[in-house]
């Protein structure tokens, strides 16, 4: 994994005291819409009990960040990974210009070192809409953000995962 993408989620994550693991920070395109990052994109698993959409670094244990459902729920389930335990229980995302901080739980990480911020939301969520409609989210820690977005070809995941939650 490279240390750098994590060092970026810690700066991103709404959480100051993280040290977290989290993509790079992309460029905005002159359209107000982020470039993807190189290598990262949204992977979409359709598993009939628990829709889970990544986004991370193909076929590794590099991802920051997964959304997962109940099919038909209405509620997404968030988990963000860590360093370590953050001051701050939080995640913040944003899409389009809507953010929202959910409230967060920690548990610990099987796959890397560290923990997961573990937060719901409800699928009706702005922040949701936007990224049924853009493709991409953004992770916010104070005033700096981690954008995580989709790579050309791959924009329609996230509405493909938000349509079985709802």
């Amino acid at each position: 994994m490279r240390l750098s993408f994590w060092l970026t989620v810690a700066a991103v994550a709404a959480l100051s005291a993280l040290g977290a693991c989290a993509p790079t920070v992309a460029p905005m395109a002159t359209s107000a819409a982020p470039l993807p990052v190189a290598g990262y994109d949204w992977f979409l698993n359709e598993d009939p009990d628990e829709p889970r959409l990544s986004y991370g670094l193909a076929q590794s244990d590099d991802v920051p960040l997964s959304l997962m459902c109940a099919p038909g729920s209405g509620k997404i389930g968030l988990s963000l990974a860590a360093d370590r335990t953050p001051q701050r229980l939080a995640v913040t995302l944003e899409s389009g210009g809507d953010t929202e901080t959910f409230p967060a739980r920690v548990e610990e990480a099987v796959i890397h070192d560290g923990v997961h911020l573990v937060a719901t939301a409800p699928a009706s969520h702005p922040v949701f809409q936007r990224f049924y409609r853009l493709g991409w989210l953004a992770v916010w820690n104070g005033d700096q953000r981690s954008m995580m977005a989709a790579q050309p070809g791959s924009e329609g995941r996230a509405a493909r995962f938000l349509e079985r939650c709802r």
